[in-house]
Parts: structure tokens; C-alpha cells; sequence
């Protein structure tokens, strides 16, 4: 009923995610970023405290592979879970327990992971890491286009209704959080018209929080 990308962008360091679902807010339990530290994904049977732990374990300075098989390791019902982890050197790991929906798969490239469960073939995570790597435009743009890969490659084996696009770059907080909570017709196209509908602004928001003084005015009545 899920698949995501989380990455880490080569250019700027920043940590992203995307994921769509078949459910309701999937991006308010399944994404984990942490500036400078890394990227998480919790899916299939979710527990967001997993993607928690794994952020906190490569806090520690363990990689990917140590944080992953720590948790594994220590979390019971853990077969119940899909997990992906990228750390601050790109590197990756993936879980897919036992009780993982569906068909499933998980691909890792240098600084990535793409998961999916519930699945309409194995190839959709194929076609999202692809979409990932060969686009070009902004961090948030290329996980876009793997999500979106993903969709024309079958998705789901039901509808979409559901997905959210997060950055963590230049401040500690999420500077892009964008989420689409409930759609029925397509919730990664609304998505994407609403980072395009952000992405101007993103940077003006940034320097509101750290250079309130130069900060550029909103545009609305009464900010004149």
C-alpha cells in the first residue's frame, strides 16, 4: 500500500523523501530526516518510531548498514516492517521483514533507497529509482519524477490517494514539507502543482526565520 525514495542529494548534502499510499497521511508517519544526519523511511505495517531509532543510531556515527541491523536486531515484531535508511556519506540500507504486504522489492543506489510494498509488479521501485536518476531541475524535482515513475510504472495495486514531499538542506527544520493528505484522482499530481506552487517561495521562507530583518514582504493586503 506504499512506496517512497528517500535520498540524499550528491550537489548539497540536503536529505529528501517522497512516498504515496493507498492510505490516508502516509508522509505524517512514514518520513524521518534529520539535517546533517540522515534520511528514514517506516512503512508496510508502520511504526514511526523506527525511523526515529535509526536517525538516533546514525547520530551516533553508525552507517547505514550498522544502524539497520542494530534496529533489526533489537525491535521486536520487526518482521512486520519495511525500512530504508541513507546516512550522511550516501550510504544505504533496506529491510523488508517476513510480513511485508504484497509484493514488495527494495533498490539501493549510492546515496538511495526506493521501497514499495503491496505492489502492482516488482518493477515500479525499479522504474522510481530510475525516474530519480535520470531527471535533472531541483532535489525536490528529481524525487518527484521517481515518484511519479513509479505511478505510470503500475503503482499500487489499488489507488493512490495519499503522498508528501519532505527536505531537510541549509536549516535544521524541514524547509520543503508539502503534503497531500487525501485525493482521489491522483494525489502526486496535486503534489507536484503544489512544490511548484512553493518552490518560489521556499528560500524567502528560510530567510524570514534567520534574517527577519531582510526579510522579503509576503505580497498580501496590509504587507504593503
Amino acid at each position: 500500500m506504499t512506496f517512497s525514495l528517500v535520498a540524499r542529494d550528491p550537489q548539497t548534502g540536503a536529505f529528501g523523501m517522497v512516498v504515496t499510499s493507498s492510505s490516508p497521511a502516509v508522509a505524517a508517519r512514514c518520513v524521518h530526516l534529520r539535517h546533517g544526519v540522515g534520511g528514514a523511511a517506516s512503512q508496510n505495517i508502520t511504526d514511526p518510531r523506527l525511523g526515529a531509532r535509526l536517525l538516533d543510531l546514525l547520530e551516533t556515527g553508525t552507517t547505514a548498514d550498522e544502524a539497520m541491523a542494530k534496529l533489526v536486531a533489537e525491535t521486536p515484531d520487526i518482521n512486520y516492517r519495511q525500512l530504508s535508511v541513507v546516512d550522511a556519506q550516501g550510504g544505504t540500507a533496506a529491510f523488508s521483514g517476513s510480513g511485508t504486504l504484497g509484493t514488495h522489492r527494495t533498490v539501493q543506489s549510492e546515496g538511495a533507497v526506493a521501497a514499495g510494498n503491496l505492489l502492482s509488479s516488482p518493477e515500479v521501485v525499479d522504474a522510481i529509482m530510475a525516474g530519480y536518476s535520470a531527471a535533472n531541475g531541483l532535489f525536490e524535482d528529481r524525487l518527484l519524477a521517481g515518484l511519479a515513475a513509479g505511478r505510470d510504472a503500475g503503482g499500487e495495486e489499488g489507488p493512490q490517494h495519499s503522498a508528501g514531499l519532505v527536505v531537510v538542506d541549509q536549516v535544521a527544520w524541514a524547509a520543503t514539507d508539502l503534503r497531500v493528505d487525501w485525493d482521489e484522482e491522483d494525489p502526486i499530481a496535486r503534489l507536484a502543482e503544489i512544490w511548484h506552487l512553493w518552490e518560489p517561495q521556499k528560500l524567502d521562507y528560510v530567510t524570514r526565520a534567520v534574517r527577519p530583518g531582510s526579510a522579503p514582504r509576503y505580497g498580501v493586503p496590509g504587507d504593503l
